[in-house]
């Protein structure tokens, strides 16, 4: 279960690709691939282990009215194993 308050990084397992779009992310253990489909969520995902929690992150790459939405991205990357705790 995913809680932003809580430190996450990237999975050692996944890989990103640079896109347009924003990027691919492949997870070489389940050999899922899941699109970010922005930049900015991006720049959080792989800023995400300099931070002491997902939350400061977030706030820390995106205006605070985006802050919800982000979190919901996480939530939805750590389901899929993209990103884990740590």
């Amino acid at each position: 279960m995913f809680d932003p308050s809580q430190a996450w990084s990237l999975s050692p397992e996944v890989s990103l690709r640079d896109e347009s779009f924003g990027a691919l992310a492949y997870h070489h253990g389940t050999r899922r691939l899941v699109f970010l489909k922005s930049a900015k969520l991006v720049e959080v995902v792989t800023c995400l282990d300099r931070f002491e929690s997902a939350d400061a992150a977030i706030d820390a790459v995106v205006d605070e009215r985006d802050h919800p939405r982000y979190v919901a991205a996480l939530a939805a990357l750590a389901a899929s194993g993209i990103i884990s705790g740590r």
